[in-house]
């Protein structure tokens, strides 16, 4: 099967890539602010099972917001490919950041701005050596991706992997552990990049050629994307409701962005178009983001761990030592990773 190679629009996907950082990361905030309030008038807490929230209109307008943003980053990444889209996310948490010093009361200081400063860099250099060519162009193409050993072996171990969080790991210490809630949702980005890109070959498709509907893999693809983003919000309801807005979004930003990478790597080959020094700029432009979110977030003025509106069993010091030493195992880990 040839694949055939066509050069992306760069530009267009970057700017609704940069709209969609702006989107979400006031999502976020506005989030945050309806599960505290429903949290402050005693209702049932979202990681308790809790719905609450469904009724709380603050909570839609950051749910309508963040659907705005993803609604942007759909379609970026008709245009730019997803080694640039995913980690300009990156923006989103400087955006989160900033706004939370403002309305949440979680403090900026010097080291957290010079953060946000390696964030614009690592981004900025990311745009300059992004791939400039698709790989795959139709569903012929997606569906020969989908079905190589190498993608298939991947997508079946992460699958396995968010089983054993879900069914295990979930119930017993989803509540006293940050990585469990945020794994889950980072993990399904694997299945949520995959059908995005798949889509957004089908919505440039259609135009001049409907019969693309009739493809299984069209609604193969819309289906896993309806109940991964179902999973995602839910298990990040979750932990934004448990731990501080501090740790639980970088966290996120980090886990999503590798699995995403290690997706865009075994399945789109993007890389195969890029000179080596465009591939060595790219993986030191997301380590300069790496370390430029640690230091957004891990030092802040105020105190990293759960919420001040945690169970008592969250809020103890020895737990704000192990959530802090596991962040910064894995940002380590990413960043030699990388």
């Amino acid at each position: 099967m040839l694949t055939s190679t066509t050069e992306y629009n760069l530009w267009l996907g970057l700017t609704l890539a940069l709209l969609s950082a702006f989107l979400i990361g006031g999502s976020v905030i506005l989030k945050k602010k309806a599960l505290l309030r429903l949290a402050n008038n005693g209702e049932t807490r979202a990681s308790d099972g809790g719905h609450g929230y469904l009724k709380d209109w603050l909570w839609w307008g950051g749910l309508l917001t963040m659907g705005g943003g993803e609604a942007c980053n759909f379609a970026a990444y008709m245009f730019a490919p997803a080694t640039l889209v995913t980690p300009l996310g990156a923006l989103s948490v400087l955006i989160s950041a900033v706004l939370s010093s403002y309305l949440l009361g979680e403090m900026l200081n010097v080291v957290g701005k010079l953060g946000c400063l390696l964030c614009i860099l690592g981004s900025v250099l990311l745009v300059i050596h992004a791939p400039q060519e698709q790989e795959v162009t139709s569903l012929q193409d997606m569906t020969g991706k989908l079905l190589e050993p190498g993608f298939l072996v991947y997508i079946s171990l992460v699958l396995l992997l968010c089983a054993v969080l879900v069914l295990y790991c979930s119930p017993r210490i989803g509540r006293s552990n940050i990585l469990v809630y945020i794994s889950i949702c980072s993990l399904l980005g694997a299945f949520t990049v995959s059908s995005v890109k798949g889509l957004a070959i089908v919505i440039q498709t259609v135009v001049s050629d409907a019969s693309v509907l009739a493809y299984p893999l069209t609604w193969i693809l819309l289906f896993v994307l309806i109940i991964s983003i179902v999973t995602q919000v839910n298990y990040l309801n979750k932990s934004l409701d448990t731990f501080n807005t501090l740790l639980v979004y970088p966290i996120y930003y980090v886990l999503f962005t590798s699995v995403v990478l290690c997706t865009s790597i075994i399945l789109f080959q993007e890389w195969r178009s890029m000179a080596p020094v465009d591939i060595v700029a790219t993986l030191g432009a997301f380590a300069v983001i790496v370390v430029g979110v640690a230091m957004l977030h891990l030092f802040k003025d105020s105190v990293a761990g759960p919420d001040k509106s945690c169970s008592s069993d969250c809020a103890n010091t020895g737990q704000h030592l192990k959530i802090n030493h596991n962040l910064y195992t894995l940002l380590l880990s990413v960043f030699f990773f990388n």
